[in-house]
């Protein structure tokens, strides 16, 4: 399955987890989206935000200071709010 990649690089808390909110709710759930940030503060607004939206954090990683977040969109559900 192929990634939307959202480059956020250069940005601060909180905005790389607001635009991949954004971004998420117009994929189809399952869709998969890699975001790139480069503030420390991202790795945990990223676990936080996934575990309370439902999205799920597939992986993430640091290479020369870039964090790459790969997240697949939750299903949908009438009941559980973005």
């Amino acid at each position: 399955m192929s990634e939307s990649v959202l480059d956020m690089k250069g940005t601060t808390c909180p905005i790389p987890v607001l635009r991949a909110n954004r971004a998420l709710r117009s994929m189809a759930p399952g869709a998969r989206l890699r975001v790139l940030a480069t503030d420390r503060a991202s790795v945990a607004d990223f676990q936080a935000f996934c575990r309370e939206t439902g999205h799920a954090l597939l992986a993430w990683s640091e290479e020369n200071g870039v964090f790459s977040f790969v997240i697949r969109r939750r299903a949908d559900d009438p009941n559980q709010k973005d």
